[in-house]
């Protein structure tokens, strides 16, 4: 079997990448750009620095901004028809996970009808058209959706959250900022990071992973482990670090594929309206401690690229423990809650793990599990 990587046509990376934005537009003879971004981001000037460039350049836009933390499927059903009354030939988006998923999805139905049904682009969806022309903007160091072929959204009426896959639905263009991160809160920052960790991790452990996926997750893994503290702090080095770090794990993932960790986070995010992140980051030492039989001598490797010592005289036991530990201590470091005690009801779980198990991201775990088994794990955090 051939394995498969898709990525950016172009990315650009580092402090005032920004700038390259008008000249991409003019380039391509484009008349009107959508702006597609979170309120928030508007609120406080972030999506502004890139309409300011836009105003310069005498360019005309239009911002769409009804995005939820979690994006619905009303969202990006709103988003397609303020694309059409824009009158808009392109998609500038601005944000992180959120806006950027709700924009991957309004940019494949303006260009294959035929699935403005939200729902029927969940999974594999076989489109024919690549999206609207989008180059996407990330404001967080977590999520990397601006290199890939992912999308989840939220089917507020059924409570859950369902993933769609398509290559049709990566943004060309990809201009990764760190100034464009600087003003994320630290909790925000911890968070994003986090899910930039499981995104290395589960990538790299994953049944899909291969040797070009799995030297992406490991360096992702070195730089995260080097830097993630330090975005919190909010120093420059840090934030350059894990804006560049999350791009590369996305490079991974994306094409190989995640495991249950993600799985059981979209339940907590689709109920409880959880941060992606800070599920991600509270489920996955105990999901590493579940899949660790699985993954041969992946473990050592990762508590290396992590940071920890001794690794290659350490036992098979040894260095799957330094693993789980080196993890487990980031996530402490930075803030991030130990277990799900405040977020989940006892009541909640069979319905979650019925959700985990229907996710797509579910069969890419190294360990085949069941439902009963996914309830065993959450209610180990309770």
């Amino acid at each position: 079997m051939a394995n498969r990587i898709v990525l950016n046509t172009i990315s650009y990376h580092g402090k005032g990448a920004i700038a390259e934005i008008p000249g991409i537009i003019k380039a391509r003879g484009h008349q009107k750009v959508f702006v597609c971004t979170d309120p928030d981001l508007v609120k406080f000037g972030v999506s502004g620095k890139v309409t300011a460039l836009l105003d310069e350049a005498n360019i005309a836009y239009e911002v769409y901004s009804d995005i939820k933390p979690n994006p619905t499927i009303e969202n990006v059903q709103s988003g397609v028809a303020a694309y059409k009354a824009a009158q808009a030939d392109c998609i500038v988006t601005i944000g992180g996970g959120s806006a950027m998923d709700t924009a991957k999805g309004v940019g494949i139905i303006i260009n294959n009808p035929e699935y403005a049904d939200v729902r029927s682009l969940e999974g594999v969806a076989p489109t024919k058209n690549h999206a609207v022309f989008t180059i996407a903007v990330p404001t967080t160091a977590g999520t990397a959706a601006e290199v890939t072929i992912n999308y989840v959204i939220t089917d507020v009426e059924k409570k859950r959250k369902f993933v769609c896959v398509d290559t049709n639905d990566i943004p060309e263009i990809a201009v990764v900022d760190p100034d464009m991160m600087s003003t994320m809160p630290k909790g925000l920052t911890a968070a994003t990071g986090m899910d930039a960790l499981t995104h290395a991790i589960e990538g790299y452990i994953t049944k899909g992973a291969w040797e070009m996926s799995d030297m992406f997750h490991l360096k992702a893994l070195e730089l995260i482990a080097r830097h993630l503290r330090g975005a919190v702090e909010n120093t420059a080095e840090g934030r350059e670090g894990m804006a560049l770090a999350q791009y590369v794990a996305g490079m991974g993932f994306s094409n190989v594929g995640l495991g249950i960790v993600h799985s059981m986070a979209h339940g907590l995010g689709a109920l409880y309206d959880t941060p992606h992140g800070v599920a991600n980051a509270i489920l996955l030492p105990t999901i590493m401690e579940y899949n660790a039989e699985c993954t041969g001598e992946k473990y050592r490797d990762i508590a290396k690229a992590m940071g920890v010592e001794g690794t290659d005289a350490m036992s098979q036991e040894e260095y799957r423990k330094a693993a789980v530990e080196a993890v487990r201590k980031l996530s402490a470091d930075v803030g991030i809650p130990a277990d799900l005690k405040q977020i989940v009801k006892d009541e909640d779980v069979q319905f979650l793990s019925e959700s985990a198990y229907a996710d797509a991201c579910r069969p890419g775990n190294p360990r085949d599990t069941s439902v009963e088994e996914i309830a065993a794990l959450y209610r180990k955090l309770l």
